[in-house]
């Protein structure tokens, strides 16, 4: 079995036990976003690319756009032996392109595998190098590579844990990888992709999706004064134009002290 079913094996052990126990999961898979002005990309381990990295985003972009420049960094390959001494995970991030897929938008977090790198790459007749290369280039478009929530490929597991009344829908990383991660247009996409999108898989009923959200995370946290529409409670409610209600690509923006970057999640 897969590590997280033997993780939830336990979880409702302890609860058959009594315990009020909870797992939290995510919603769609927790993944990096490569492009230029970000923390990685697939060409910031060669000394070519790392001379540009300290320029503002457009001027990288216009370098990068040079002709020769582009020559320099895809030749400018990494050796075994550099790629082994580096962190496991910037090794995954300079060679496995068949794990990044092309985000378009509005952003595809559950990509087939005809989205990766190395599929588009074959299909083309050019290198993955290339490939990614181009992307990036493109105003605003990052490669996605899911970190966790995507060992299958697909969001069966994710279905599987949001029907499982052991699971608590929730969300981390509030601010730790600013120009890798955001997750906080997650609210809005569980009731998009889940409750009207979804298209390699079932979807999830529109109220299932809201109690995830609002009941049972009040009820968890000992809210009892808030989460539901019932008379005498706290209330915030929402209006919602479900058919037309859209998640952005993410974005960088600089708003952060020093102007320094962070991404952030539009939605209409």
């Amino acid at each position: 079995p897969q590590r997280w079913h033997r993780l939830m094996k336990a979880v409702h052990a302890a609860r058959a036990e009594g315990l009020p126990l909870m797992a939290q999961m995510a919603g769609r898979p927790i993944g990096v976003m490569m492009g230029i002005g970000t923390a990685l990309n697939p060409f910031t381990v060669r000394p070519s690319y790392k001379k540009l990295e300290s320029l503002p985003i457009e001027e990288q972009r216009r370098r990068l756009r040079d002709p020769e420049v582009r020559r320099q960094i895809l030749a400018d390959v990494p050796s075994d032996a550099e790629i082994e001494k580096l962190a496991q995970f910037r090794q995954v991030v300079a060679k496995k392109f068949d794990k990044f897929f092309v985000m378009g938008n509005p952003p595809d977090y559950e990509p087939g595998p005809e989205k990766s790198v190395a599929a588009i790459a074959q299909r083309e007749g050019r290198t993955p190098e290339e490939v990614a290369y181009d992307y990036i280039l493109e105003d605003g478009q990052y490669l996605y590579f899911p970190v966790v929530n995507y060992v299958t490929g697909d969001h069966g597991p994710i279905h599987e844990m949001l029907n499982d009344p052991a699971c608590l829908l929730g969300l981390s990383d509030g601010g730790a990888h600013c120009t890798s991660i955001v997750d906080a247009g997650v609210p809005t996409y569980m009731l998009t992709h889940w409750g009207r999108d979804r298209s390699r898989g079932p979807r999830l009923p529109l109220e299932l999706l809201v109690k995830r959200q609002t009941s049972e995370t009040a009820d968890f946290f000992g809210l009892n004064d808030r989460g539901r529409l019932a008379p005498g409670l706290r209330a915030d409610v929402n209006l919602i134009d479900f058919d037309r209600l859209q998640v952005q690509k993410p974005e960088i923006v600089h708003d952060m002290p020093a102007n320094g970057r962070r991404f952030v999640q539009r939605v209409d």
